[in-house]
């Protein structure tokens, strides 16, 4: 299904007036079998769309908790292979959950993209997200991921200017990723009330639906969020679940469907 996945379960949530609630956590952390039991337990949890992201040694955008997420990750031995394994072993047990990949152009670049788009495609997933591939020189990577019906999905930011805006909506499927503060992952904190009129002009210039992320961590903040977004974007604040319970992975699950939950009620509930 891939892009329309994505289309489906966006459409779904707006006829039931509920914001999508889209948990990330990062694959092989702390290593693989852990990070799917997360995964085959988030929609039960209520992620209504997952982001899967794969590890890379500089991860610009990210703040400390998913830096050190990559690096446990990486420690662990975890290749694009192992990542593409997990969303195929996902869709085994759930053919309904949209997933998107989220990373950094260096691997992708070495795998090459049409091998990327093909694998992607092949293991299930429906949606990628590359954080520092600038519009200028995504034609390549497009042209794959549209051959396998894979959206790209952008990134906009505090700082895109109207024109900036036009250049980055072309090609995008899915939905737009506003980034909703100056700055990484997982450090400042999200002002709903200051980024309500800039989520509704990236949505008005996208005319797709708006995910907010960067900054919420808390049920309040999801639900502020929700009140104005089409969808709730949490990260750090679940990857912090899985550092705070090393050395035992075993409980690093249970503590991420736990927070996961809280999350998503918060969110699915915020138009009430």
């Amino acid at each position: 299904m891939s892009v329309a996945r994505i289309d489906k379960r966006f459409a779904d949530l707006k006829r039931a007036n509920k914001s999508a609630f889209i948990a990330y956590i990062m694959a092989g952390d702390p290593n693989l079998e852990t990070t799917f039991d997360i995964l085959k337990g988030l929609p039960a949890a209520g992620a209504d769309i997952i982001e899967l992201g794969f590890p890379f040694s500089d991860p610009m955008a990210e703040g400390p908790t998913i830096q050190r997420a990559a690096e446990r990750s990486l420690a662990a031995g975890t290749k694009l292979r192992d990542v593409f394994m997990l969303v195929k072993r996902f869709r085994e047990i759930d053919q309904d959950t949209p997933i998107i990949l989220m990373g950094y152009m260096n691997p992708v670049e070495f795998l090459g993209y049409e091998r990327f788009a093909a694998s992607a495609s092949e293991a299930g997933a429906d949606g990628l997200i590359v954080v520092d591939c600038p519009p200028e020189e995504a034609d390549g990577l497009t042209d794959a991921l549209d051959d396998h019906d894979i959206a790209l999905i952008r990134l906009a930011t505090p700082t895109t200017d109207a024109s900036r805006l036009q250049t980055l909506v072309k090609r995008t499927k899915g939905f737009i990723y506003y980034v909703s503060v100056a700055g990484v992952t997982g450090v400042k904190s999200v002002d709903a009330d200051a980024i309500a009129d800039q989520v509704a002009r990236v949505r008005a210039a996208a005319n797709l639906p708006v995910a907010v992320g960067f900054g919420i961590r808390t049920p309040e903040s999801a639900a502020s969020v929700a009140r104005i977004a089409d969808a709730a974007v949490v990260g750090s604040a679940l990857v912090d679940e899985i550092k705070n319970s090393l050395p035992n992975s075993n409980r690093a699950s249970t503590k991420v469907l736990e927070k996961a939950a809280i999350l998503a009620q918060a969110v699915h509930t915020a138009r009430n």
